[in-house]
């Protein structure tokens, strides 16, 4: 997302989402983070806890946030792992299942796993995350893309920079794991996106997408937030992504077949800002080898 100081290739400042005062504060939340991040992965490097830090296991690599229980028993795990936690708590559970899938699917345990963030953010907690496990060390293994990014950034060893998630400009093959999480609603052409991950992805690299999500989704007609109209997926979208994702060359790890794969007894995500309830799903798929 972009703050008041970011300006866009063309030099004209982009209008942040939210308003300059939210704009402000996700710079500090930014700031904060990143400073932690940077104590806590030396303190830990010192005491050779990140080596041994669990991976994550709560969240499936494929799944729907069902209840509201789901995502307070991903907090506790990350809170149990020392990780900082995103201030919109349900976040954290989508994050957590992408972080334990690139972790033992796309990592050989030597912690040099090469991944991108698509449409990241730098408060978001996937890449701080990652950071903590100890990927990062090789210059350019960590980065973050975003249309809405300005100059180049590093945060403690990781990128952010200026990208198109259509059109990474990156070398075929030169990534083990791509994330993009709760961005896909905000009018990503998909075929385009998921054609691209799979060209950077190396074979039995990994892919893992979060969006928003309904079994009968509510109406978002005139709905708007980050410069288009809010999206909230189907079952039918679901299975549409599966099929554009197949084509492409990505497999589900996972089965979304089964009668009740896509429902959730509640709607355990709230919009404050749009007024809508609904929930979270994940989706992982694998580089056809």
């Amino acid at each position: 997302m972009t703050t008041p100081d970011e300006a866009a290739p063309s030099g004209q400042v982009a209008a942040p989402p939210g308003g300059p005062l939210l704009a402000i504060a996700k710079r500090g939340a930014e700031r904060v983070l990143w400073g932690r991040v940077a104590v806590q992965r030396r303190a830990e490097a010192r005491r050779g806890y990140a080596a041994n830090r669990p991976v994550p296991t709560s969240v499936a690599p494929t799944a729907v946030l069902r209840t509201r229980a789901d995502w307070e028993r991903a907090v506790a795990e990350g809170r149990h792992l020392r990780l900082p936690l995103h201030r919109d708590q349900p976040k954290n559970w989508d994050a957590l299942g992408a972080v334990g899938a690139v972790l033992s699917m796309a990592d050989d345990g030597s912690r040099s796993a090469r991944v991108m963030d698509a449409g990241s953010a730098r408060y978001s907690p996937v890449l701080p995350w990652l950071r903590l496990y100890g990927l990062g060390a090789r210059p350019g293994s960590l980065i973050g893309i975003n249309l809405e990014f300005g100059d180049e950034v590093h945060r403690d060893g990781v990128v952010f920079r200026h990208g198109d998630v259509t059109d990474t400009g990156l070398p075929a093959g030169s990534l083990d794991a791509i994330t993009c999480m709760s961005v896909i609603e905000h009018g990503v052409p998909l075929e385009g996106f998921l054609r691209e991950s799979a060209r950077v992805l190396r074979p039995g690299g990994v892919l893992c997408v979060s969006t928003d999500y309904d079994q009968s989704p509510p109406d978002t007609t005139g709905r708007i937030a980050y410069g288009s109209e809010v999206k909230i997926f189907s079952p039918e979208d679901i299975h549409a992504l599966v099929a554009t994702a197949d084509a492409a060359g990505l497999d589900l790890v996972g089965d979304l077949s089964t009668s009740d794969a896509l429902s959730h007894e509640e709607r355990p995500v709230h919009w404050d800002r749009v007024g809508l309830d609904y929930t979270f799903i994940l989706l992982t798929f694998r580089r056809r080898r």
